[in-house]
């Protein structure tokens, strides 16, 4: 009796945590735009719901499972969030200034394969460089290595692009002619 306990509670803790990862992906498949692929995905993660929920509702009377259940619900979460961090989808914009003019820093990032746009800008402290560029998220932490090794002191901002529309660098990233 007591390894039919545990076996359960395995299976709803194994059980939760594929559901909550593919429930965690499929949100982020959806807030990207992949229609398609997270409706498929919640296809399958309804039937791993399903099949989690009606062992814990059908042995309510055994508060490990309840407990399996809520403990692997958590750790799906993180799950999740790590198989995203993994398949970093979409691209992230860096906005970056500096002050650093005589170091040709959007020529050097252009050649790493980043698109960089630059402009002068004006601070508190005076004239500086303002760039703007856009990278695949798989890129992202290699992007911000290469800005600090070039400029500690850059100051810098990340965020996700709703929508991409036009340029030759988002053409050239999608036949991958990029970042080899």
């Amino acid at each position: 009796m007591l390894e039919n306990s545990f076996v359960m509670v395995a299976i709803i803790l194994i059980i939760n945590i594929v559901y909550v990862s593919f429930f965690t992906i499929r949100m982020i498949l959806t807030l990207k735009g992949q229609r398609y692929l997270a409706a498929c995905l919640s296809m399958v993660e309804v039937v791993i719901y399903v099949l989690g929920l009606g062992l814990v509702l059908n042995n309510l009377n055994q508060i490990q499972n309840l407990i399996a259940y809520a403990v692997g619900y958590g750790i799906g979460v993180i799950v999740g969030m790590k198989i995203e961090e993994k398949l970093a989808l979409g691209y992230i914009t860096v906005n970056v200034i500096t002050s650093e003019w005589d170091k040709d820093l959007p020529k050097l990032l252009r050649e790493k394969g980043y698109g960089v746009t630059d402009w002068q800008a004006h601070g508190l402290e005076g004239n500086r460089m303002a760039m703007q560029i856009l990278t695949p998220r798989k890129f992202e932490l290699k992007l911000y290595d290469s800005i600090k090794s070039l400029d500690p002191k850059a100051f810098i901002i990340a965020y996700e692009p709703k929508t991409i529309h036009g340029g030759f660098w988002v053409k050239s990233v999608k036949r991958g002619k990029l970042f080899k």
